[in-house]
């Protein structure tokens, strides 16, 4: 494979599984997709130990690392123990200053150790009581790209994000956030590419920005 390859790693959001980038597509000729998935964290386990042990799964050398969500905010951890081209978060946060005011004031008080994440094992179940009834018809789609269920996992995800203490933005990293995120609202976020009519979930509904802009964000080119 030629030297000139440049290596993508893609992080999937809290919860999420790899197939949410199902519709990313690269040069193949000047990119090579390389897809993660999350890995059970450890007891007690911090969230740079478990960015380092995440990073035994990136073989090549200064690689891209983009990650969606939560994934956004790992692949920053990620980038702490390896040496990176190029960091590209997307409908995340790049400080803890970003997070919306329901985030805050959970870690205030603590209350994200009260959240119903058991339900989540009885999917069904789950999506009602967090969707409501008339998202129940979306199950099928919620199961196939939320496939992360365990809920020592999800415990650990929601108090590492609610919790997370990055104060400056990492240098080298492009931020693209939607201006419909209902989950990190555009007005915490700071400094951004923003998508018109992005929500939380455009990696999936906004593939064709992504392709289209993507390869010019690796290369350092403009985007319109």
């Amino acid at each position: 494979m030629s030297q000139d390859i440049i290596h993508v790693y893609f992080m999937p959001g809290m919860a999420a599984n790899s197939s949410i980038f199902e519709y990313i597509e690269l040069a193949e000729d000047r990119f090579k997709i390389h897809l993660l998935e999350w890995i059970m964290p450890e007891s007690k386990e911090s969230l740079s130990a478990y960015a380092k042990r995440l990073c035994k799964n990136i073989k090549e050398e200064n690689p891209v690392l983009v990650g969606v969500s939560f994934g956004g905010i790992l692949v920053q951890e990620m980038s702490k123990h390896i040496k990176t081209r190029k960091i590209i978060v997307i409908s995340s946060v790049l400080t803890k200053y970003e997070l919306p005011k329901r985030m805050k004031l959970a870690k205030a008080t603590k209350m994200y150790k009260f959240l119903p994440t058991h339900l989540v094992q009885d999917f069904e179940t789950y999506a009602k009581y967090t969707f409501g009834d008339a998202a129940t018809k979306r199950v099928k789609l919620y199961k196939k790209y939320l496939s992360v269920r365990d809920k020592n996992y999800l415990d650990w995800a929601i108090e590492q994000v609610v919790c997370w203490e990055q104060k400056e933005p990492l240098p080298n990293t492009i931020h693209i956030h939607g201006k419909k995120d209902a989950v990190f609202p555009i007005q915490y976020i700071t400094d951004c590419i923003e998508i018109e009519g992005g929500t939380h979930i455009m990696i999936l509904n906004k593939f064709k920005w992504f392709n289209e802009n993507l390869p010019k964000l690796i290369l350092g080119d403009n985007v319109a």
